[in-house]
Formats: structure tokens, sequence, C-alpha cells
């Protein structure tokens, strides 16, 4: 049955389920309605319940969390709809936001900035207009839909997680089944080569392959596809101290080399030549 409102509680908002609710926007594409449900929206699986009702009960889109136990690992209504979609462990591993706002809407301000080993204070300093204005104005609306101005933010913003999370799987399983690990000076470098169509930003990606395959400190370089050129592009890893590519700035087929070492482009494509650039930009 296709849904036909989503449905979440009247009064202050919160970041949890109003991400929840852009996620819903942009899948389903109908209106947000901010009321108490009532036993028949909970019953109605038309009718998406996010955030209040206190049911988690996918099969029949309600997505509460506010009935788990005091023990229970923290999961808000994002994570609930996260999950019915298929992509809540993606989401985890690749939106670094999403567990401290978890913690931060089931364990509270105090709680979650002991957790991030920060003080409260700290916490407060986070928050820009961009959270505050649209939370408060979505907050001040009973219904929003298409055509409405938070609607379509929100469904932007619904649009793009969804777009990031699947894209960045794809380019992670692209990675992996493309990329090599080169021995360099003793060194570990990552090799990604080039291929047709070359993707937007090559170099993405990258460093959440490494750390998934468990050599996010081993790995001290990369090599990847220029976008701009026919060549490639060299630059540390996590500003590893083994590699100075100001030393390959003479290089004939060097066309930029940034002041700081970290990063450079050669019109180069043959391995043996970029695994000898690697070699002369050696800085141990």
């Amino acid at each position: 049955m296709a849904i036909t409102t989503i449905l979440t509680h009247p009064g202050g908002a919160h970041k949890d389920e109003l991400l929840a609710c852009c996620l819903l926007v942009a899948v389903h594409g109908v209106a947000v309605v901010r009321r108490e449900p009532t036993a028949g929206d909970l019953a109605d699986p038309a009718t998406a319940v996010v955030d209040v009702g206190g049911e988690h009960a996918p099969e029949r889109m309600n997505f509460d969390h506010h009935q788990f136990p005091a023990d229970h690992p923290p999961a808000c209504a994002l994570t609930l709809v996260l999950q019915h979609l298929g992509i809540y462990e993606d989401a985890r591993t690749f939106c670094d936001w999403l567990e401290p706002a978890e913690w931060f809407d089931t364990r509270g301000p105090n709680v979650t900035a002991k957790w991030l080993g920060i003080d409260r204070d700290t916490l407060s300093k986070l928050n820009s207009p961009v959270d505050v204005t649209l939370l408060r104005r979505f907050a001040k609306e009973s219904r929003l839909g298409p055509g409405d101005v938070i609607w379509e933010m929100m469904r932007y913003i619904g649009d793009d997680l969804l777009d990031y999370v699947r894209s960045l799987r794809q380019r992670l399983d692209f990675i992996a089944a493309h990329a090599e690990l080169w021995t360099v000076g003793g060194h570990e470098v990552l090799f990604l080569p080039r291929t047709e169509p070359i993707p937007d930003e090559p170099s993405s990606g990258l460093a959440r392959h490494l750390d998934a395959i468990g050599k996010g400190q081993d790995v001290a370089a990369l090599v990847y596809p220029d976008r701009r050129g026919s060549g490639y592009g060299l630059s540390r890893h996590n500003d590893h101290p083994a590699f100075d590519f100001t030393r390959i700035e003479a290089e004939p087929d060097i066309h930029f080399a940034h002041a700081r070492g970290f990063v450079a482009k050669t019109s180069s494509a043959e391995q043996g030549r970029l695994k000898e650039l690697l070699g002369i930009a050696r800085a141990d």
C-alpha cells in the first residue's frame, strides 16, 4: 500500500524526527502532518507515524522509540526509518554525525558530551542557524506539503542523504573491485587505476575503503585518476610524513605540487613512472 501521509508529533521539533521525515518525504513525496496520532493512524499502513505513538511496527509504518527500555542501545526515529529503508548499517559507516545524533536524542546533551569526551559547553558551540532555523520553522507548522518551502527543503535533504549513502556504497564496491596496494620504499600506497567514465571525484571514498579493510593507519599515500587531466593525483594519506611531494615539483611531468607537500598532479599515466615519482617523493 502506498504511503499517503507522514505524521509526527506537534510542539518542539528535534533533529531525529525531522531527518526521519525528510527521508520519507524523499521516498514517498507526500505531506507531513504534525499532530498526535489516533488509534486509526497507528493501524493504517498508509500513514507513516514518526517519533510518536509508542510503537515500533515498521510493517504498519510506525516508527517510535520512546517505549524502548532505558538500557536500549541509542536508537531514535531516524534510526528506525533508516533500518526500514535497508541502509542503516551503511549510514552508520558513512555518516559520522549519525551516532552522536542517536545519543543526543536518547541520552541528552550531558551524557552525549561525556560520551564524546567533551564538555557540555563545547557541544552547544556546534549549533548553527542552519540547525536552529530549520527545526524552529518545522515546529511552527501543522501541515507541510509539496510547494511549501520547508517541505521542499526536507525533500532536498532526504534526497541528498539517500544519494550520499547509496552512491558511496556503490563507490566503495567499485574501489574494492579495482584498487591495488603497492609497496614503495617500505610504505604502502593505494593505487586506483583509471576507468571510463571517470568518477566526478576520483579520490572520493578511498579513505573509507582503507578503514573498511583495516588499512587506515597503514597506507601512507594515495594515487588516483586526475579528474582534470589524463594523469594522476598523488597525495599523502592522513598527512603521513613519509612523502613530501615538493620533492617532485621539478620533474617534467609534474604540473602541480602544493607548497606544503601533501599533494601533486602528474600528466603521467604509466604505473612504473608513478612508482618512480613516489620513490623520489619519499621524505624518510
